[in-house]
């Protein structure tokens, strides 16, 4: 198999903190990709750095074999991303942000395509209001299907599921598992152990900006133990105290 994301000594630091500190590691073609972590870990700057959002302090990467140092552009447009902070453009309608992204990356069968995600998704009858006056959830549902619009080869998720029911969650899971066996390829972080345990076939744990653990969920699973048990060693059980 192929890698589509590889990291080589990613650094990023503000000020003096390092918020990620020298992180290697490769995501093959076909994973559900978990990067986990306890709150303030990096996880989220990991993904800034991947998707070009954020420049690396030091260390490379590339995403589908873009530099996202050198080309950054090129790789946001290559692949699917969802921001932890769901932020539709506030002056625009959910239907109307929709239009504008498949503008912007000139997808066909457009008002098809968003059609098919207001109703599998669940808020059609939202399409026409204002992202500002939608709820988070909402919002979320949006963000997932500008997302996913154009179909990419591989998206890059920042806490999934962390505004939707449980009902819309389900929904969520089943559609990632889809989109995997048919060939696409997941990198989400989580600090919802249950969910990485039920969806990941592979997951790096993240502390304190370092990589502790990097390996398959069935190996952990294999030794008859839980994934949040596994987690809770990694990173310190006094980091939940």
């Amino acid at each position: 198999m192929n890698a589509v994301i590889e990291a080589d000594g990613l650094t990023r630091y503000y000020g003096d903190l390092a918020a990620v500190d020298n992180v290697s590691l490769s995501v093959e073609a076909g994973s559900l990709f978990g990067l986990l972590g306890p709150n303030g870990s990096g996880k989220t700057t990991m993904i800034r750095m991947l998707t070009g959002q954020v420049r690396p302090s030091s260390g490379t990467a590339t995403v589908l074999g873009v530099d996202v140092v050198q080309d950054p552009v090129l790789a946001r447009v290559k692949v699917g991303i969802i921001p932890e902070q769901e932020t539709p453009p506030s002056f625009l309608t959910a239907s109307e942000y929709l239009d504008f992204v498949a503008r912007i990356r000139k997808i066909d069968d457009a008002d098809e395509k968003a059609r098919w995600w207001f109703e599998f998704l669940d808020f059609a009858d939202k399409k026409d209001v204002l992202c500002k006056d939608l709820s988070r959830g909402t919002r979320q549902k949006l963000m997932f299907a500008q997302a996913f619009l154009h179909r990419p080869v591989l998206a890059l998720i920042d806490e999934p599921l962390i505004n939707f029911d449980p009902v819309m969650q389900k929904t969520v899971k089943e559609y990632l598992r889809e989109y995997v066996s048919d060939g696409g390829t997941i990198f989400l972080s989580t600090h919802i152990l249950e969910v990485a345990e039920e969806i990941c076939s592979d997951v790096a744990i993240l502390h304190r900006g370092q990589i502790v653990h990097s390996g398959s969920v069935a190996e952990i699973l294999a030794r008859k133990e839980k994934l949040s048990e596994f987690f809770l060693n990694a990173v310190g059980k006094d980091t939940y105290a």
